[in-house]
């Protein structure tokens, strides 16, 4: 039994509604990808000189106040018609129709478009250009991303919303860079169909890693030791929120995550935590590809990052 890449592609995508003429070839997404997950290659995507388009506009502050943004990251395959519904969504319940959309590519580059807001929580969507990366290549676009738009738009926390891999990233990324002071660091995050321990058939297996009654996953694959080394990096003041599926199918996953494998990040974060709530989607509406246009989720997140009462 293996990870079925080909149906996951079109689970991932089928939600598409845009050409895809403008996108990376498979060659640069994949090459530039690998370079980007290995630490003594990652100089070869800074030889590039960074070239940012900016068609956004900055609108001033309605107050005296700190901003904190909430920032949309989607996963492995995904783009910016993962967290389309989610930050259209958000938008209403803020009554503003005004976010920032930035797309980044490994070499460094940036294109801005639309509005940083004036209000408490500006809404900023990423994407990711090379989207067909794996933790280590998320890892990396964190690690210039986030500094470089702190500096751009003055803030020093963010409220993380993140789908798939997207997620264990943002916990690991918090955790890298705890002691850094001019980093951007979480105040609240939201996980959905997070991949903590394993995807299914790639090192978890359905029903054979199990939780005992601590929580703690029986096995446990080398990314999720990473983040259980280095568990007391993670603020505790953080409020995090984590959103899993299971389709009934049997396998207690969500066709590709894992119930054990979502929930494992219990086991690591909650015993510090002062705020740490889980919600388990049951069903069809419960799906991998479904749980971030689902709107009985997007209700859940958005009252919990505070933009509905």
């Amino acid at each position: 039994m293996f990870f079925n890449s080909k149906k996951y592609t079109q689970e991932a995508e089928k939600n598409r509604r845009h050409d895809l003429s403008d996108e990376p070839s498979m060659f640069n997404m994949i090459s530039l990808g690998i370079l980007a997950s290995f630490i003594p290659t990652r100089f070869l995507l800074r030889l590039h000189k960074q070239h940012i388009e900016n068609k956004a506009t900055i609108e001033e502050k309605s107050g005296s106040f700190e901003q904190t943004p909430i920032i949309y990251f989607h996963g492995f395959r995904g783009g910016d018609y993962t967290t389309k519904v989610m930050i259209e969504q958000a938008c209403k319940d803020k009554g503003n129709n005004k976010f920032l959309k930035v797309t980044v590519d490994l070499l460094g580059n940036f294109k801005l478009e639309g509005t940083w807001t004036g209000d408490k929580q500006p809404i900023v969507q990423v994407a990711f250009r090379q989207r067909i990366v794996g933790i280590y290549g998320i890892d990396y676009y964190m690690s210039f991303l986030l500094p470089f738009l702190a500096k751009r738009y003055q803030f020093s926390t963010y409220t993380a919303v993140a789908h798939s891999l997207a997620s264990p990233c943002i916990v690991r990324t918090e955790m890298k860079y705890a002691k850094k002071k001019k980093f951007p660091h979480l105040n609240k995050c939201v996980c959905i169909a997070g991949p903590f321990n394993g995807v299914t058939y790639l090192g978890d297996i359905p029903n054979v890693n199990i939780l005992n009654e601590k929580g703690r996953p029986n096995l446990m694959n080398p990314h999720y030791l990473y983040l259980l080394f280095r568990k007391r990096r993670f603020n505790p003041n953080i409020a995090f929120l984590n959103i899993y599926g299971n389709v009934l199918d049997n396998t207690n996953t969500d066709k590709f995550i894992s119930v054990t494998s979502a929930k494992s990040i219990r086991y690591i974060l909650a015993p510090n935590a002062h705020l740490y709530q889980e919600v388990e989607i049951r069903g069809r509406d419960a799906e991998h590809s479904w749980m971030h246009d689902n709107p009985f989720v997007i209700d859940i997140v958005n009252k919990f990052i505070g933009i509905k009462k």
